[in-house]
């Protein structure tokens, strides 16, 4: 089998996926999107009430917009902060439908693994020469195909870290899973019911968790029964609400101070530092066990709205060299740029292939993927590690070249993007 003649395999059909395709087509290269859901940006769809922190201008791949204009796209409003409804609908569909990208994505494709062709993990034999063999699960039928390249951006939504302070599950924690909800529920809209005239507890402290507890509140004042409670880790509750007043974020920043005001006009019960050590059912509800400053303390709930962030799915990647920090879950390179106790989305520095590269040869994680568990990827981040990782498969020399029509400026330019 001649490598050279298969396509670069892309995996998942986010915004990050899709503007690998954008680059790719643009330099006339072969392609294939895996994405493992029915729908392009199946992940996006999962927060897709959740307005982001930028405005549109921020959020843009400069490729795909020219690919986009020649097909009489209309760019949205720059200032404007979308949903991640209005990302999908207005971007992301749209650049899937051109004919450059739609005749080469494959919805409800799962991968399962990939290795390379007749070599496995421990030989190194002309392995950067064989091809790459992805095995996936597509319409419920295992399949097999060949790549010259692998880029894998599948993301981490679909692996939320559970609430456990040692990054497991606590006792109870998957036996009472009907009662747990993981990430952002639509708690205005599809799901309203659950939560209404409950006792509600969410556990986390980033900007998922405080964006959950804004919208129970919401929900409270229709629902006046519905309680609300908040456990965190941090040593004090004022930890939580950001870089107040001078967060750049101001979107982000205002966040911070509607929780604010929330917890001192005590609508938010807060239970902070707490560690969750374990979940039972007392009665028609649960009980929260854990300690506290105060010793072990149980707090009780009808529902758990669990927002401590999430991971990458590595399982596929076991056939693979790959080289990733042993607390991060990144590159070993990106680590240090990226560490959430050293940085956060406004402060990580511009990186590319050098930093995204694994001893497997043309095999790359890019996008909020390449961030392992570190909440603070940018999608402006991930649309420059794709124009880099892009020129250095197409043996481009100048691997720090900044395409002329997305200058360095975009990096700095675009810090408010999808840190939540």
């Amino acid at each position: 089998m001649n490598k050279k003649n298969l396509p670069i395999a892309i995996i998942g059909a986010g915004p990050i996926g899709l503007a690998t395709a954008a680059h790719l087509s643009r330099e006339g290269k072969s392609f294939i999107i895996l994405e493992m859901g029915n729908n392009v940006a199946h992940s996006v769809k999962n927060w897709a009430h959740v307005s982001m922190f930028s405005p549109w201008k921020q959020n843009l791949d400069s490729v795909s917009t020219v690919l986009l204009k020649q097909y009489g796209w209309k760019s949205p409003n720059p200032n404007h902060f979308p949903t991640g409804q209005e990302l999908i609908h207005h971007y992301l569909l749209p650049l899937a439908e051109t004919p450059e990208i739609k005749p080469h994505l494959r919805l409800n494709s799962e991968v399962t693994a990939i290795s390379r062709m007749g070599v496995d993990k421990m030989k190194d034999l002309n392995r950067a020469n064989a091809p790459f063999v992805l095995h996936i699960v597509e319409g419920g039928e295992q399949k097999e195909l060949f790549a010259k390249a692998v880029i894998d951006a599948s993301g981490t939504w679909s692996v939320p870290n559970p609430m456990g302070a040692n990054g497991l599950p606590v006792l109870g924690e998957q036996v009472n899973s009907a009662h747990i909800y993981y990430g952002i529920p639509d708690i205005l809209g599809s799901i309203s019911k659950r939560y209404q005239n409950k006792t509600v507890t969410v556990v986390g402290s980033g900007h998922s968790a405080m964006n959950a507890l804004l919208e129970l509140a919401e929900l409270k004042q229709a629902y006046p029964k519905t309680q609300l409670k908040w456990i965190l880790r941090k040593q004090h509750i004022e930890q939580a609400y950001g870089r107040l007043p001078e967060d750049p974020l101001t979107r982000r920043s205002r966040i911070g101070k509607k929780i604010a005001v929330l917890v001192q006009s005590e609508i938010i019960e807060t239970h902070t530092p707490f560690l969750i050590e374990k979940i039972e059912t007392r009665d028609e509800q649960l009980g929260i066990m854990g300690q506290s400053t105060l010793g072990r303390e149980t707090i009780l709930t009808d529902e758990i709205i669990v927002a401590t962030g999430l991971r990458p799915n590595l399982d596929f990647l076991r056939e693979l060299r790959i080289s990733l920090d042993p607390a991060v879950e990144s590159p070993i390179k990106m680590a240090p740029l990226i560490d959430p106790n050293e940085h956060d989305c406004n402060s990580v520095p511009p990186h590319g292939t050098e930093e995204l590269k694994h001893p497997e040869t043309d095999f790359y994680i890019v996008g909020m993927k390449s961030y392992g568990r570190a909440p603070t990827f940018l999608l402006a981040t991930g649309y420059e590690q794709v124009r880099s990782v892009v020129a250095t498969l197409l043996k481009d020399q100048v691997v720090g070249r900044v395409h002329p029509k997305q200058s360095k400026g975009t990096q700095s330019e675009t810090k408010e993007t999808t840190c939540k």
